[in-house]
């Protein structure tokens, strides 16, 4: 059994959606980021950084694991799929998790705090992040053009980037112009696995839905993806 600490955010759900698709069975506790529950010291036993998500395998005695990118890759390995086992394979999944761990995060991540969130409109600061996301989009759908999936099939690379680039609504960037990226996006709201994960603990607003209820996520949830 896996213990899944986790919130309504992109990294949170690349736990649960793994987890879904892995057909794992585990068990969720909700963080409640506004009361600070990732800064107790039970969860800094679990994760030194305090941050989400988290997961601890209750299998292999209580061991804990910390950073989304890591989980993802532990539990594929755990389930042994997901994440190729030839040197080549593996590398090009990773290659892509790094990709999102390191650019489309991130800069989604910081689009997604000036443009919400933080208390002073910056267009400067707004517009290097959001010219950012976009243009690593641009590489998304430029690699997928050929291709169905990032790497050589379906894997966890894809449902790192997925996890974000659903989102991108939410940071303020348009996907228009990118058919490739597009389809991809489809084909993965097509997974069955991967909805039921998007739903662990709650499915955070992508802004295809009503406007007025992602306002009331946004009131309601403003420190998330500021932590």
């Amino acid at each position: 059994m896996i213990d899944l600490y986790t919130s309504p955010t992109p990294n949170g759900h690349k736990a649960s959606i793994t987890l879904e698709e892995l057909e794992l069975p585990y068990q969720v506790y909700p963080i409640n980021l506004g009361a600070d529950e990732q800064k107790t010291p039970e969860f800094l036993a679990i994760n030194p950084n305090g941050r989400i998500p988290a997961i601890v395998d209750r299998e292999a005695g209580d061991f804990p694991i910390f950073e989304s990118g890591a989980i993802m890759i532990y539990l594929a390995e755990k389930a042994g799929r997901l994440l190729p086992t030839d040197p080549k394979g593996r590398s090009r999944v990773i290659q892509w998790l790094m990709f999102q761990m390191g650019g489309v995060g991130p800069m989604m991540g910081q689009a997604n705090v000036f443009f919400r969130y933080f208390p002073e409109k910056l267009p400067s600061a707004i517009s290097r992040y959001q010219n950012e996301t976009r243009r690593l989009l641009e590489v998304v759908d430029r690699h997928l053009t050929d291709r169905e999936w990032l790497a050589d099939d379906f894997s966890i690379a894809d449902i790192a980037n997925w996890a974000w680039i659903r989102t991108h609504k939410w940071s303020g960037v348009s996907i228009e112009g990118l058919p490739a990226l597009e389809r991809w996006k489809t084909a993965m709201y097509a997974r069955p696995a991967s909805l039921r994960g998007l739903d662990v603990p709650a499915r955070m607003p992508d802004l295809s839905e009503k406007e007025e209820e992602a306002e009331r996520f946004s009131r309601q949830a403003g420190k998330l993806l500021q932590r």
